[in-house]
Parts: C-alpha cells; structure tokens; sequence
C-alpha cells in the first residue's frame, strides 16, 4: 500500500536523542517501506537550508516545511515568506516545546496569519507540557479557523494528552491529527471514525521512530482497506495539495 510519510526530518539531532538522517537515507528508507513522498522539517529553526537541499536533491519526494521560531517575531514571519515564496516550501513546523512559548501565545500569531495568507498548514508539536499541550494548540486553532493545523503526535505517549487531542480535534475542524510516537493503535481507528475521516494522518518522525513500527501501528488499528488507505497516503495528499 503506497504511503505519504506526514512527519519526516532531515538533520542530527545531538544531545540526549542521538539520532541523525541525510536526504539520502531518508529516501532510501521511503523507498524501502513505500512511501512515495514525505513532509519534510529540518532538525532546527537554523538549519531550514536543510530541507531546502534535500527538495532540490530528490524532486517530487518532499513537501518542505519551514521550521520557525515565533519568538524571533519579524524575522520568524520573514523567513516564513522568503522560503515558502522563494524556496517552494509548503507548510509551517512549530515546536513551542523545544523554543520554550506556549503554543497559544499571541507570539504564534503572526505565524498564523503568514500561513493563511500563503495558504499553507501549520503542523505543531503535541503533547509535552507546559507549553504543547493539546487545548493550548486547540485554542491557537480556534483563533485561525481557517489554518489547516496538525497536531504532531496527537498526544504523544500520554493517554490524558491522547484522549484530549482527539476532544479538541472534535471540536475544531482545522484541527488534524497525525500519530507518529503515539503508542495507540485503538487511537487511530477512534480518530478516524470520530474525528473525520480525512484528518488522520500517517507520520513515523523519522529518523526518531522505525517506519515498519509506525506503519504496523496502523495495520493493526481495526480499520478496513479503504480507511487504511485514507490515513496512510489520500489524507496527506488532500492537505497538502488543498
């Protein structure tokens, strides 16, 4: 079954995660467990050239995302603009957790109305307290109800967090929810089936999570061969293509 990959990095992640992938281990891993593209971030806010290369590298394989940082304010929507109008990148990445802001602080505005005027989504880190929690994601949302926005990890590895992701994608229809890391495979087949049938998304966060334990999440969740279908690639194509 041919699969979009909706959280993918390109970069090394130093510190306490010790993992790193190039362009050309990603590909070569996409290609491995067919996955025909991927939405692709950079390991930072600096290094967003990254992601750049690896679209010009490998056409056709990458939607790009700008990473940003909102507490740089100006320079945050300039760099906003300068790689979605000059670099083809398609989307925004936020990670209020690593950057240290809240993910509902008027910081982020700016960030929002940058992509709704270029008509891209915003794809956020969820599930870590205190800053990306996912009713502070949701109260960012309702502020830009015309922003697709992607809560990354739908929780993560909390059940508290899981459960709540699902309730603020319920109730907010520019919320999507995209499952790498998340432990549940239950979880997924209730979003599907409560949530929207188009706002599941598959991811596996590479290189943090191993594809064929990502995608045996999803194979294993209950969900026919037609949704499976729609959360492993139509999903991520309709968004990203909207």
């Amino acid at each position: 079954m041919k699969k979009i990959d909706a959280h993918a990095h390109v970069g090394d992640f130093g510190g306490w995660a010790g993992v790193s992938i190039t362009a050309q281990q990603l590909v070569e891993q996409m290609d491995a467990y067919e996955m025909e593209k991927a939405v692709l971030c950079s390991s930072d806010s600096t290094d967003n050239d990254l992601a750049a290369q690896a679209a010009r590298t490998y056409p056709g394989r990458f939607w790009p995302l700008v990473y940003t940082n909102p507490l740089e304010g100006k320079k945050a929507v300039e760099q906003i603009y300068r790689y979605v109008e000059e670099e083809g990148f398609c989307g925004i990445k936020l990670q209020p957790l690593k950057h240290a802001y809240v993910a509902d602080s008027a910081v982020v505005d700016p960030v929002m109305e940058a992509a709704e005027k270029l008509r891209v989504p915003v794809f956020i880190h969820c599930g870590h307290p205190p800053y990306s929690l996912p009713w502070s994601i949701a109260f960012l949302a309702e502020r830009h109800a015309q922003v697709p926005t992607v809560m990354i990890h739908m929780g993560h590895g909390h059940g508290v967090y899981i459960d709540a992701a699902l309730k603020m994608a319920r109730r907010f229809p520019n919320l999507y929810l995209e499952m790498s890391g998340m432990p549940m495979g239950s979880k997924i087949k209730e979003a599907y089936e409560t949530v929207g049938k188009e706002r599941i998304l598959f991811g596996t966060d590479a290189p943090f999570h191993h594809p064929s334990v990502e995608i045996q999440k999803v194979l294993t969740c209950g969900l026919e061969e037609a949704a499976l279908a729609d959360v492993f690639y139509e999903n991520a194509y309709r968004l990203m293509t909207r």
